[in-house]
């Protein structure tokens, strides 16, 4: 389930399974401390989301809201560096605000909608999107992602997702992965998913929040990914770290840098 672009690791990383410091699956104790606090960012986002003044989180003013409506992306780190405090797992969660000229709430549900398109939109690290089930703005959706630093992992993911609004200037999306898996040897013949004990926790839970408002003659998009993975072992730091570490901010960087630009044209 995994294609990697450094050789090393593949050496590097039976010799670490066979001696414990891998984990193919995350701790129960490290599962309930994700669903912890992703109640209660769900709980803030409900509250702002009942609310016209405070729809979106902090949103800047003066000179920082200018550079914004300019195409500048305010990126911020909602956990501190590190991640929470999980054995054996680290917690990511960003923030990302961009502001799309003249488009309006309906193009940008329009935009999350239109998973058939999402290769074009996102590539490249979208390889292939697809609805599986919906009804009314519930759906289940499956993805393959693309996600390289310093090595390159590829993943099958499957989200149920959920959109609402306040009113038609204001909406919002909820998605919660529900099975990730690592495909090793992407696009051969031979490729296959990793069973559970042969994963390496690149990604075990990600939860994507959106929020929209529309004024100020465009869209304001606000993105909040909450993710969940492996720690990093003793010794690994110089595979592990820059794509453990640098992925999810890079990924939600790249997502709403992608987003605003089609939603600009």
């Amino acid at each position: 389930m995994v294609h990697y672009t450094l050789r090393a690791l593949l050496i590097l990383l039976p010799i670490l399974t066979f001696s414990g410091y891998l984990k193919a699956e995350p701790s129960s104790a490290a599962v309930s401390a994700f669903n912890s606090y992703v109640s209660a960012v769900e709980s803030r986002l409900a509250q702002q989301h009942r609310s016209h003044d405070a729809f979106l989180s902090h949103v800047p003013f003066g000179q920082q809201r200018t550079n914004l409506q300019s195409g500048e992306l305010i990126i911020d780190q909602i956990t501190p560096s590190a991640g929470a405090d999980i054995p054996g797992a680290l917690l990511h969660h960003w923030r990302g605000t961009a502001f799309a000229p003249g488009a309006k709430g309906a193009d940008f549900v329009h935009l999350m909608r239109d998973f058939n398109n999402y290769p074009q939109h996102f590539s490249p690290q979208v390889i292939q999107a697809k609805i599986l089930t919906q009804h009314d703005n519930y759906l289940q959706a499956a993805m393959r992602v693309r996600q390289q630093n310093v090595i390159t992992v590829v993943m099958d993911s499957t989200y149920d997702i959920a959109f609402g609004q306040l009113d038609a200037q204001h909406g919002y999306s909820i998605s919660r992965s529900t099975h990730i898996a690592e495909i090793d040897q992407p696009g051969t013949k031979t490729e296959h998913a990793l069973n559970a004990k042969d994963e390496h926790g690149f990604l075990w839970r990600q939860n994507t929040y959106w929020s929209f408002e529309e004024r100020d003659g465009g869209l304001y998009i606000q993105i909040e990914s909450v993710s969940l993975t492996r720690s990093i072992p003793t010794g690994m730091g110089w595979v592990l770290r820059p794509f453990i570490e640098s992925v999810p901010r890079k990924s939600l960087e790249f997502t709403l840098r992608s987003t605003r630009n089609a939603l600009f044209r």
